[in-house]
């Protein structure tokens, strides 16, 4: 993935709309959470079954979904001048420490225990 050009296609689009005025961090985020349930809609009412298989519009409508958040999410970064991709990585690194494989014991630990 090229994030300068998706940057810059985003910062263009926005621009080019005077959209830079309301796209202040407490608004971005606002917008993701409100993409974010658009997400969580699509699955409403579907069975584990169902939500393993979309198809056709559903699918379609999936995927723009992601988009509406990846382009949010990317908003808020750009406004703090985080880099996604090493965000990502740190937090990995972070979440490889709170869940180990194993534990003290050398057992390997499962997390979906009930």
């Amino acid at each position: 993935m090229d994030m300068q050009k998706i940057q810059t296609v985003i910062q263009t689009f926005s621009k080019e709309r005077d959209w830079d005025k309301h796209h202040n961090p407490k608004n971005l985020a606002m917008a993701l959470s409100v993409e974010t349930a658009e997400l969580v809609e699509i699955f409403q009412w579907l069975d584990f079954e169902q939500s393993k298989h979309l198809t056709g519009d559903k699918k379609e409508h999936l995927k723009e979904e992601i988009a509406d958040i990846a382009v949010y999410l990317l908003r808020i970064c750009m406004a703090y001048n985080i880099d996604l991709e090493e965000a990502i990585l740190e937090k990995m690194k972070k979440n490889e420490k709170k869940y180990p494989l194993f534990d003290s014991k050398g057992e390997k630990i499962v997390y979906n225990k009930k």
